[in-house]
């Protein structure tokens, strides 16, 4: 139950992150729900078709469907509300890589994957839903920026393999992690950390 938490509490973050980005761009209806729809469930349906659990989980789990459009609805009926919100998009998007690099990292333990293996799998949980969102929404997806995004992730996920070594309650390390993620990036952000730029100024 713990663990079905941490996943509906991401897709209803991401939903809205979705839901937001649709609305910036003026979407349809049908518009706003796909965005929201792929931001939500596009990460963890790469990872489920990655380690071949078919089908995937929202096609067996009715929940994640009327959470996404339950969520949906709430995001457009308060839209207003959820702008005055500073940072609304970044606050949303932080907290549903946090809880998703989590639900990603737990999939690969239970799938018997190696560590480095299932830190992979939570960042790509975490990441791809945005990535598709924001190719949709012909937008340079974040995850290739020079910002910390799945650096965020992978640290995250290191953490918690550390903590788990240590005789404390496995929610509790999970939980750890998530707000290492989210506090992270938050932090990236405020203090604009960034990682190396490959590329040369122009003296000119």
């Amino acid at each position: 139950m713990f663990y079905l938490t941490i996943d509906i509490l991401g897709t209803i973050a991401f939903a809205i992150s979705g839901v937001l980005v649709a609305m910036e761009k003026k979407f349809d209806l049908f518009g706003v729900l796909i965005i929201a729809f792929v931001t939500a469930i596009g990460g963890g349906t790469l990872r489920d078709m990655l380690i071949g659990n078919t089908p995937v989980v929202w096609m067996r789990e009715s929940v994640y469907i009327f959470t996404i459009l339950g969520t949906v609805i709430f995001a457009i009926l308060f839209v207003n509300q959820l702008k005055y919100l500073r940072k609304t998009l970044f606050l949303f998007d932080t907290i549903g890589i946090g809880l998703f690099t989590m639900v990603g990292i737990e999939k690969g333990l239970s799938a018997d994957l190696m560590p480095v293996m299932c830190i992979i799998l939570g960042t790509i949980t975490a990441s791809f839903g945005g990535v598709i969102r924001d190719i949709l929404c012909n937008e340079i997806p974040v995850i290739f920026h020079k910002e910390i995004y799945a650096t965020a992730c992978i640290i995250g996920g290191l953490f918690y393999f550390l903590l788990i070594q240590l005789p404390i309650d496995g929610a509790y390390a999970y939980s750890a992690s998530i707000l290492i993620i989210i506090i992270v990036r938050l932090l990236a952000v405020r203090f604009h950390i960034a990682l190396p730029s490959i590329y040369r100024k122009s003296k000119n």
